[in-house]
């Protein structure tokens, strides 16, 4: 039983508190249970600024609790466990308000390192590295013997760091290793095993030994591979052989960043943010069809909702953070479940969440009709108005610069996609707020188009600022504010002027809806060169930023996942619930493409090519699947 203190600056940001540790046990006698309290083991911040993880160990084991797993181990000093009759209990740790698992368990795969050191002289010191060769999230295990008093580090590394920065992630010759480290006090035992309480992620592992006066014997390092057990059902190859490893890491990527819950990256917070996990849960409907952890994500966010409106940008999470717009992105959650699945129960529990996020923004209207400055810089205001990581955007940590001023026109026009979303909810269900979403939206638009655009048609931050982005221009076309043609050109200028802040790997999934509504994806050629960067750096994962690559591993960027499967192949729901499918491939730069897609129905191969500048294209499927692609 772990338990962290009620002072919400100590232990893991995303693990509620209940005030007292207890164990709940159904369906087993309570005799003979005894209990011990682990005072040996401290938990320590990873960092001194922003440290949500706190996993990270000094421990030292008391001799008398070295075994306590083995079946033969005395355990008469052990104190009897109290039993705490239910009229003790308060209401919310009542058992009855515990809810049946709705996912499946986390996989466990073992593997071993080959340890090159096995027996530390005493009074010696040792160091040498391990690679897993891939980025890995596993339980680490840790066996020896002897050695008492002796200390050893086990420091958790992504990847080499050269002196100037990210490069080649091989680079031991010219890099070094950073991360976090455990920290452990061996006790003697002729049989000793240290096992710390949290998975923990890493590619390079960094051991560090420091013997007393006895030697020690490493007999084992061993690592049990964890994460939720995503099956890929879905294949693709195309004629860019680069698309390959890019849909190798990207894989990778999604896996480590799916456990009990989605998160955003599993080195540095392990949080599920509502942008991350919209775009995390897309990818997985592409690859499996499974919708398991994403209706968890759905409920969880749900529970997430403030008084206001809004909902906390990550959840699971202690912590009151707020980013306005991903609220909205919550709405777009929704409606993607619609059209994979088609779970009416589901949507309509979502509706009074949604409906209340979406008067948020209208109770934030100004006098231009514009979503009013609700948030700005992290930590300089209430809320964060994040959009990208864009470069131009870092001095503002991610918000539009034209924050600083007044209201940024990408709320206003996250909030015009929100009411656009809810209005197609509305209308599947039969809801009466179809129309009035849908009026608001004509509204908006209205004043986007009269105080957001300047003369050359562009879409600017805010209204009467001068600064662009192509995030605007690229919102402006998926909303419909901007007309084809005008949107069509405004992204071009955007991928081919100066001026403009750009979409980062973050922002590459809806960059990339706007250059197919445009029929601009030939683009997509030059939009891929972050990840064929990725590879060549020997990135096993995606990267959060190609330009400060913090975080190796975050799955916003495993966007390959759906894209060759729905646009290059083209399969993808028509109509809610997957009942009507759209099998329409774009070639883009490609040539051919093949592959089968898995939809919850069943699988839909495609292979299509090039053949004198028509695309000639074969189908296979089920006759049930068949019926129901339009023509």
């Amino acid at each position: 039983v772990l338990s962290f203190p009620d002072d919400l600056s100590i232990g893991n940001h995303s693990v509620f508190r209940f005030g007292r540790p207890r164990l709940f046990v159904e369906g087993l006698g309570m005799g003979n249970w005894k209990c011990h309290v682990d005072r040996e083991t401290e938990f320590v911040r990873e960092e001194l600024r922003h440290s949500p993880l706190q996993i990270h160990e000094i421990a030292a084991p008391e001799a008398e609790t070295i075994g306590w797993t083995l079946q033969d181990y005395d355990d008469s000093a052990w104190d009897e466990a109290v039993v705490s009759p239910r009229s003790t209990l308060t209401a919310a740790l009542l058992p009855e308000n515990l809810m049946p698992r709705d996912i499946p368990y986390m996989q466990r795969i073992l593997h071993s390192f080959d340890l090159p050191q096995r027996l530390i002289p005493a009074n010696s010191e040792c160091t040498f590295t391990l690679d897993a060769g891939e980025e890995m999230c596993a339980f680490l295990r840790l066996g020896m013997s002897g050695g008492k008093g002796a200390q050893i580090e086990l420091l958790q590394s992504e990847c080499y760091i050269l002196p100037q920065g990210k490069g080649n992630r091989l680079d031991s010759a010219h890099g070094h290793l950073e991360g976090y480290i455990d920290r452990y006090t061996v006790a003697g035992a002729a049989e000793e095993v240290y096992e710390p309480y949290f998975f923990r992620t890493f590619r390079f592992l960094r051991v560090t030994v420091r013997t007393a006066d006895a030697p020690l014997t490493l007999r084992y390092l061993d690592y049990d591979e964890t994460g939720y057990p995503l099956e890929l059902r879905t294949t693709v190859q195309t004629s860019d052989n680069s698309l390959q490893e890019i849909w190798e890491i990207s894989a990778r990527t999604l896996r480590r960043c799916m456990h009990e819950t989605y998160m955003d990256c599993p080195f540095y917070e392990q949080l599920a943010y509502v942008m991350d996990t919209r775009a995390q849960i897309l990818y997985t409907y592409a690859v499996s069809a499974d919708d398991r952890l994403a209706r968890r994500a759905i409920d969880d966010f749900r529970r997430a909702q403030r008084p206001d409106g809004l909902l906390r940008c990550s959840y699971p999470n202690i912590n009151e953070i707020v980013i306005p717009g991903f609220s909205l992105y919550y709405i777009l959650m929704v409606h993607d479940h619609m059209m994979y699945f088609g779970d009416r129960e589901l949507v309509c529990r979502c509706l009074p969440v949604i409906d209340g996020i979406l008067n948020f923004f209208d109770d934030h209207l100004g006098d231009d009709g514009l979503v009013k400055k609700v948030g700005g810089v992290f930590l300089e205001a209430p809320f964060w108005s994040f959009i990208d990581w864009a470069e131009d955007w870092m001095p503002t940590k991610g918000m539009p610069s034209a924050g600083r001023f007044g209201p940024i026109t990408m709320e206003s026009l996250l909030y015009l996609l929100g009411l656009q979303r809810a209005s197609e909810l509305c209308a599947w269900l039969g809801d009466t707020k179809t129309q009035e979403y849908q009026r608001r939206a004509d509204v908006l638009t209205a004043a986007i188009r009269a105080r957001c655009v300047d003369a050359d048609g562009l879409l600017t931050d805010g209204p009467g600022r001068t600064e662009k982005s192509q995030h605007c221009q690229v919102f402006g076309v998926l909303t419909g504010v901007l007309d084809a043609e005008t949107g069509k050109q405004n992204l071009l200028r955007s991928m081919t002027e100066p001026g403009f802040a750009r979409c980062t790997v973050a922002m590459a999934y809806y960059l990339f809806r706007a250059l197919e509504k445009t029929e601009l994806y030939t683009w997509t050629d030059q939009c891929w060169e972050p990840w064929r960067e990725m590879v060549r750096n020997g990135c096993s994962t995606c990267v959060e930023w190609e330009k400060e690559p913090r975080s190796e591993c975050h799955a916003w960027g495993a966007l390959v996942l759906w894209e060759l499967p729905s646009a290059v192949l083209g399969v993808r729901p028509a109509a809610p619930g997957y009942e009507k499918i759209k099998v329409q491939p774009i070639s883009g730069y490609l040539k051919n493409a093949s592959g089968v897609v898995h939809t919850p129905h069943g699988d839909i191969s495609v292979a299509w090519k090039l053949a004198d500048g028509k695309l000639e294209t074969q189908i296979d499927c089920t006759p049930e699947l068949r019926k129901r692609i339009i023509p």
